[in-house]
């Protein structure tokens, strides 16, 4: 399942995604391990068109500003890449951050402020996984500004939009990801990034 997984953009069906199965994969989700058990994210399930095209026109706005910072090479490599499925997917998942969950005493995050924000990534994470079990894909989507998602969607002051997931039946899922498929960039070895004992000691790590 870990190496089947895909960031999905282009194979989505837009078939409906029956509701026991959306809740399985939420509380996949609600289950992932959080810093002294704070449980800091929510969950915005969108079906709504118009909130999507509205997302979706901001989306490629910011796809703009990026492909404008990139040499012509780069750009024309670009170009070729899609970079969302939010119109062709059957739903939208916006995963959350609230730093004030458990607050002041967080156990645990008083030495590392982002414990947080990193029990909201294992959440994105356990629900892709159980996504994927369910034979849906899933698609991260990044190119927005986080006030623009918090005004679209009525999240409070203080509260993350962390990731814009888009949900649904694929047609399949591909057996390269879509940036190493258009060389944008390739998955490194392992060996590249171990290190044994002490940082750039690249003898054997002890398993």
């Amino acid at each position: 399942m870990l190496h089947r997984r895909r960031d999905v953009r282009g194979e989505f069906t837009g078939a409906p995604v029956p509701d026991p199965v959306l809740r399985r994969v939420l509380a996949a989700g609600h289950a992932a391990p959080s810093v002294g058990l704070s449980q800091p994210w929510d969950f915005v399930v969108v079906h709504d068109l118009e909130t999507r095209r509205a997302f979706a026109a901001h989306v490629q706005r910011e796809r703009a500003v990026f492909e404008a910072t990139l040499d012509p090479q780069r750009s024309a490599r670009f170009a070729q890449i899609r970079i969302d499925g939010v119109l062709a997917s059957s739903l939208s998942l916006v995963v959350t951050y609230d730093p004030a969950r458990g607050a002041p005493a967080v156990l645990g995050r008083h030495a590392i402020a982002d414990t947080g924000l990193y029990s909201v990534c294992l959440a994105v994470q356990n629900l892709w996984l159980a996504a994927t079990a369910e034979g849906l894909g899933v698609g991260w989507v990044s190119f927005y500004r986080e006030p623009f998602v918090r005004d679209l969607l009525g999240i409070p002051a203080g509260i993350r939009p962390v990731a814009w997931l888009c949900v649904g039946p694929v047609t399949a899922l591909a057996e390269l990801p879509d940036l190493e498929r258009h060389g944008w960039a390739r998955r490194r070895p392992l060996a590249e990034v171990l290190h044994a004992e002490r940082w750039g000691s690249r003898g054997e790590a002890r398993t």
